[in-house]
């Protein structure tokens, strides 16, 4: 029984070897990470009550980031695709970007900018949508820290009647 029992200990010790062979490569991380937010006049502090409470939208935000041989983030690019919806056909936007850290209802500051600024976006029927490449600066540990906290972060989108913003949502990793 004890040749039995030392057999076995030594065949799970191989297989236990075999698995943790430091030869074989670890997977590597994806270099492209989404984020999307679903984008709410009700999510703004306070919340949008006027005409422009009618609008709607969402943001997807692709991150291609660029890793070390440890996998830690060394920099990172950012495009986002907004789509807007509902607004009365007034409404100017002015203003788009993340912000973060903040918890649910709370403001924070902008960490990320689409660089849209007044004048850029005409909104067509109360409806637009643009594609924008972040123009930085944009630092790792942010970005890493929104890959690995997205809800910690939102999406806002300002109009000229609703400076602090009009539309808002909080990120969610796809």
């Amino acid at each position: 029984m004890k040749r039995l029992a030392a057999a076995l200990l030594a065949l799970t010790m191989a297989f236990v070897g075999v698995a943790c062979d430091d030869d074989n490569p670890p997977t590597s991380p994806d270099n492209s990470v989404t984020l999307t937010a679903q984008l709410s006049p009700a999510n703004e502090v306070p919340p949008v009550t006027d005409a422009e409470a009618s609008g709607s939208g969402n943001v997807t935000i692709r991150f291609d980031v660029t890793r070390d041989s440890g996998g830690t983030i060394t920099a990172a690019t950012v495009n986002f695709t907004v789509n807007l919806t509902g607004f009365p056909g007034t409404t100017q936007i002015i203003l788009a970007h993340i912000h973060g850290p903040a918890a649910a209802g709370a403001t924070a500051p902008v960490k990320i900018d689409t660089g849209i600024t007044t004048g850029q976006i005409t909104l067509t029927g109360g409806a637009a949508s643009f594609t924008r490449t972040a123009p930085g600066p944009i630092t790792p540990a942010d970005v890493t820290d929104m890959i690995n906290n997205p809800s910690s972060y939102y999406f806002n989108v300002h109009s000229q009647l609703h400076g602090s913003g009009v539309i808002r949502g909080p990120l969610v990793r796809q």
